[in-house]
């Protein structure tokens, strides 16, 4: 269980954010769902998770922006007073091959992507490391392990996220902060429910188990390494692809 803690969510108003969001609070933790430009549905996150008793508030927040994350984890250390647990969910996919991608499109995917979980992680440490402890929790790809086609920027910034995940391990592990990755496999999703039919057909060959994950298979992943039963795990990357990247 995660009562009392306080839990920042990064992108949290749809897809796999979304459904961490609701399973962090139904394990009773304070949920500040994060947001950039949807703000109605952030605001349906919230409601939801008042509705079934929990507590959480959204917050908007371009985490990309230094100064603005900065905000962002300085209202929440004084709305709430600490920051328990750390989740960076935000990403952009802005895909192409290579030799079509522009400039633009490369540093706006690996500036939300890895920049953002930089940014979040960094204004988050005094905090966690005054408590001497936390959880930093940071949403992957199985694109960052295995690359893909049309996706450089994307699988760039997903790879770099887990060099940031490994590292901020190996400096906090003797605080009692833990930081670990989660790296999803295809995920039936908004993002995926609008690839062709055979696109998916294609893509599920790739899995051993052969059908997509859902939402909830990541937030179920995400709340165990918030809670107490992963104390002695960090700088671990955590696939949940079906084995699609073994």
């Amino acid at each position: 269980m995660l009562t009392g803690k306080v839990a920042v969510v990064t992108g949290a108003s749809r897809g796999i954010g979304r459904e961490i969001a609701v399973t962090l609070a139904s394990k009773g933790a304070t949920v500040i769902v994060n947001y950039n430009g949807s703000g109605a549905r952030a605001e349906e996150v919230v409601k939801e998770i008042e509705a079934a008793g929990g507590k959480a508030e959204s917050i908007q927040c371009n985490v990309s922006d230094f100064e603005k994350a900065s905000e962002l984890i300085s209202y929440v250390i004084k709305q709430y007073g600490r920051v328990d647990i750390l989740v960076n969910n935000a990403g952009i996919t802005r895909d192409n091959l290579l030799m079509k991608m522009s400039e633009e499109d490369f540093d706006a995917v690996l500036n939300t992507n890895l920049k953002g979980a930089f940014n979040c992680i960094r204004h988050v440490a005094r905090q966690m490391l005054k408590q001497k402890s936390g959880r930093i929790i940071n949403i992957s790809s199985v694109s960052g392990i295995m690359g893909n086609a049309g996706q450089v920027n994307y699988s760039a910034s997903k790879a770099g996220v887990i060099g940031i995940t490994k590292s901020v391990a190996r400096e906090f592990a003797s605080r009692g902060i833990t930081s670990n990755a989660v790296a999803p496999g295809f995920i039936d999703t908004e993002m995926t429910q609008v690839l062709p039919d055979t696109v998916k057909e294609a893509v599920v060959e790739q899995i051993p188990m052969k059908h997509f994950g859902t939402a909830a298979d990541i937030a179920d992943t995400v709340a165990f390494l918030a809670s107490d039963a992963a104390k002695y795990i960090t700088g671990q990357v955590i696939c949940v692809d079906g084995g699609m990247a073994m």
